[in-house]
């Protein structure tokens, strides 16, 4: 692990200016200095509808994302960008020692090899696709990684959905909300989050099939049968770090799951959080 860190993240760098974001993060930093990384992914997120009220105006939107992050980089970072920039003489506020350690986010290999054009971290969202295209885009990323001032080395990491429980029952029980809400988003049906109880009514013989290959893939359990898949994972895939993120129905066993984790890797905790 490189440090502890405040998980700050602009997913959506295309709906935003990349000044504004720059500007939002580096008060985050004044307020915790090297805590806070800035994840930016590409893609516009949500529905079309949602993406449009976002941005009206999206005209070549997502062809311009490689020039935001380069302003972004030299914003967040407070260094100039390059002679002849018309931004160049623009410095994002507020000024400080340290600055927001910048991410590149992706579930294909267009992310990755952006990230290592521009010589920054690059985190896959493994739990988009169950780790789908994972292991290719990390090889893209590490064989096309282009050393940077601050990064002379690629550092990578993936995004894991992962829950333990005190029982493995009890963890097994609890997937059954995310289970429901991925099957019924790939039939374009979204609802709000289910009660365990409530996601467990009948499946069709399509959706059970779907079911059955989430659970083979869940890491899901004991605080110590979830702990060892995790160190497999980032043993396979050469890991810097891992990110895991866990939501349920009822936000007590999701603290629960990010304590019992948190004991499982011996972390340090403040206030009752990991850190």
């Amino acid at each position: 692990m490189r440090r502890s860190s405040l998980r700050g993240t602009a997913t959506r760098l295309p709906h935003y200016s990349a000044l504004k974001v720059a500007e939002q993060f580096r008060v985050l930093e004044a307020i915790a200095p090297g805590r806070i990384d800035l994840g930016v992914g590409r893609a516009p997120g949500s529905d079309q509808m949602t993406s449009y009220a976002l941005n009206p105006n999206p005209q070549n939107i997502l062809d311009q994302f490689p020039r935001q992050v380069q302003e972004l980089q030299h914003w967040v970072s407070g260094t100039p960008l390059p002679e002849g920039h018309p931004f160049r003489t623009v410095v994002a506020q507020p000024t400080g020692p340290s600055s927001p350690d910048l991410w590149i986010l992706g579930s294909s290999d267009y992310g990755a090899q952006l990230a290592a054009y521009f010589g920054l971290p690059y985190a896959f969202a493994y739990f988009f696709s169950e780790g789908t295209g994972v292991e290719q885009a990390l090889e893209l990323y590490r064989k096309n990684y282009r050393p940077s001032e601050n990064n002379p080395k690629p550092i990578a990491t993936i995004c894991v959905w992962a829950l333990a429980a005190d029982t493995e029952q009890e963890a097994l029980h609890q997937l059954k909300t995310r289970e429901r809400a991925i099957i019924d988003r790939r039939q374009g049906i979204r609802l709000p989050l289910m009660q365990p109880e409530e996601a467990e009514r009948p499946y069709s013989s399509a959706e059970m099939a779907t079911a059955e290959k989430l659970r083979r893939k869940a890491i899901v359990g004991s605080k110590e049968q979830v702990a060892e898949r995790l160190k497999e994972l980032a043993k396979s895939l050469e890991l810097d770090e891992l990110v895991v993120v866990t939501w349920t129905y009822d936000p007590a066993p999701r603290q629960r799951s990010y304590e019992l984790l948190a004991q499982a890797f011996a972390m340090e905790q403040t206030d009752g959080h990991s850190v």
